[in-house]
């Protein structure tokens, strides 16, 4: 693949070569070609293409997958439930081009959470085969460089700006498939910024925790945390064994150069353990109450939608659909009545009120009933005498949560997680439904390996990590940074230092990215939470007032298509393969098109 190190092409596009510029070498752009090259045989035929990849990072690999980072860091999935390629359970036009996932390809075990430089190599070798797949007539050029903006006519070629080059790249088409971006700091930010420069204090802002410069957290001082996701893992690690720490067995062993953390969020718990057993037998018949039919039914109200009115209801039908499915097929004994007369009356209930007398009658032990309220907000309403008692609470809790995730005689939960990817992805043709539906799905669905939860639990036993509790709230008070929460009424930590253990909010009008920033300035459509707008359809970027452009598209996080990643387990659909294909074909029929009305 030609690279263009200097900002000149060492195949310079001709006059008779169309052009298409990528901006974002990760694993969605590399989605992308892959999907070029599935279809570029039946849809493309034209006398040759340049496409023209923009990113200072490696391809394939980007910047969340680079080699450059601690090996220390994994994946949050199973070896074998990653894979980049399609299979026959993706809906969509193009051709089926299968592939090894992960752990196939590398032949490791496919029980394994790869370290994220193992994934890195594997997202660079699909970049090298889908780019040897290309027709002869398609070439790529890797640009190592930043796009700073894109200008042009909506009828004509565009240009695309690279930082330190002086002339543009000319574009037929342009598709972005930006990843995680930077952000400007909001409010709240900025405000605790500022009171830490005037203070003296570290604040670090959200961030890719790989990218964040942790050397101001010093040995044996408190550090508050907000935040219990996969950042906050992720931090947990470097300053632990990152600093030198070890484990023997189920103890922690301090290097003696690890902070104190503090961490706390809104639920005040961390995410749910990966599910740490195999599906057997069958798989409920999904989707059975969201599906296609109902996401036309909402999309065709001429008033719109409400997402907790309107969408929720059916989301919570569907996924109680799932568990009740596995838990009546394969635990009949834990239920009351056959599964055909519960899945009839099931079927038939019109509210959750309904459906919570029915299951209260067939199923006898409330464990094995569905509540998404209580797995959403497992602390509401709970109280601890003390701070020390709370950690005792808490750590029961993730005791118990690992327990349930890693016996198959909890199955049902693992069906609750193929229906939320069946969820997903159908509700990515909503477009902006806000982030709760985002971070609930991730709390349920994408949480850590169990590993790392029984590591937190030995951090919490060596009093390297504490609990604070729900609805943590940081106050910039007295000099310091103090955290408190209701869990524990009463009870409050101050420190010097406070992380903030999220990633950015990958919105048009914050966002760090200068080309995101230039869009916003010229009109493109932006949701209320500050996605980009995009045709369902293809990925075409929408103006202001909902008309599609014909040169631009857009694929990822940035997006109000975004997707719950750009890999996926097989045999789940991919809704991100899905869009890929889908906008692989519009940019080869556009280019062919355009072929042709010029030699007309």
């Amino acid at each position: 693949m030609p690279s263009d190190a200097l900002g000149t092409s060492t195949h310079p596009t001709s006059t008779a070569r169309q052009s298409l510029v990528i901006v974002g070498a990760g694993p969605r752009g590399t989605g992308l070609i892959e999907r070029i090259a599935a279809n570029a045989p039946e849809l493309y035929a034209g006398s040759g293409l340049d496409i023209h990849l923009v990113d200072p990072h490696p391809p394939g690999a980007g910047r969340i997958w680079r080699a450059a980072q601690s090996p220390l860091l994994w994946m949050n999935s199973h070896a074998e439930d990653v894979t980049m390629f399609t299979d026959d359970t993706v809906q969509m036009d193009g051709p089926v081009r299968s592939g090894p996932t992960l752990h196939e390809w590398a032949g490791v075990d496919g029980r394994l959470f790869a370290d994220r430089q193992l994934q890195g190599a594997y997202l660079r070798w699909v970049h090298d085969r889908a780019v040897a797949g290309l027709p002869e007539q398609i070439t790529v050029h890797h640009h190592p460089r930043r796009a700073l903006r894109v200008s042009g006519p909506r009828e004509g070629r565009q240009q695309v700006w690279l930082e330190g080059r002086p002339r543009p790249l000319l574009a037929d088409l342009v598709v972005l498939t930006l990843g995680h971006l930077d952000a400007e700091l909001d409010d709240e930010q900025r405000e605790l910024a500022a009171y830490a420069r005037a203070h003296g204090l570290t604040h670090l802002p959200p961030d890719f925790t790989a990218d964040s410069d942790l050397s101001a957290l010093r040995p044996g001082e408190p550090v508050l945390v907000r935040g219990f996701g996969l950042a906050f893992v992720d931090l947990m690690v470097l300053l632990t064994e990152g600093r030198g720490g070890r484990y023997e067995g189920d103890t922690y062993v301090p290097s003696g150069r690890e902070p104190v953390l503090y961490v706390g969020s809104r639920r005040g718990v961390p995410y749910h353990s990966k599910i740490g057993y195999d599906w057997t037998g069958e798989r409920p018949p999904l989707p059975r109450f969201l599906g296609p039919a109902e996401i036309d039914a909402l999309l065709a109200r001429p008033q719109g939608f409400d997402f907790r009115r309107d969408v929720w209801p059916l989301v919570e039908k569907e996924l109680g659909f799932a568990h009740y499915h596995r838990l009546f097929t394969a635990h009949p004994e834990r239920t009351a009545i056959a599964w055909t007369d519960f899945e009839e009356k099931y079927a038939a209930t019109g509210d959750a009120a309904e459906r919570d007398a029915l299951v209260a009658s067939a199923v006898p032990d409330p464990r094995d009933r569905l509540d998404l309220a209580a797995l959403d907000r497992p602390l509401d309403g709970a109280r601890y005498a003390s701070h020390e008692e709370f950690q005792d609470g808490l750590r029961r809790y993730v005791e118990d949560d690992l327990d349930r995730s890693h016996d198959a005689r909890n199955s049902a939960d693992l069906a609750v997680f193929l229906g939320l990817l069946s969820v997903y992805g159908q509700l990515v043709r909503l477009g902006d439904i806000g982030s709760w539906w985002h971070g609930f799905f991730s709390y349920l669905a994408s949480g850590p390996p169990g590993p790392r939860l029984r590591q937190l639990l030995a951090l919490s036993r060596a009093g390297v990590l504490r609990f604070v509790g729900a609805d943590m709230a940081v106050r910039a008070e007295d000099g310091v940074f103090r955290a408190s929460s209701p869990t524990v009424p009463g009870f409050s930590v101050e420190a010097r230092a406070l992380v903030e253990a999220r990633l950015p909010e990958p919105t048009l009008r914050r966002a760090l990215d200068p080309l995101l920033r230039e869009l916003h300035a010229e009109g493109a459509g932006e949701t209320a939470d500050g996605l980009l707008r995009v045709d369902r359809a293809d990925g075409r970027v929408l103006d202001g007032s909902g008309r599609p452009h014909p040169r631009r598209f857009a694929l990822g996080p940035h997006t109000d298509g975004r997707t719950p990643g750009a890999f996926t387990r097989p045999r789940t659909g991919g809704p991100a393969f899905r869009q890929n294909d889908a906008t692989a074909r519009a940019a080869l029929v556009f280019l062919r098109d355009l072929g042709v009305d010029a030699v007309a």
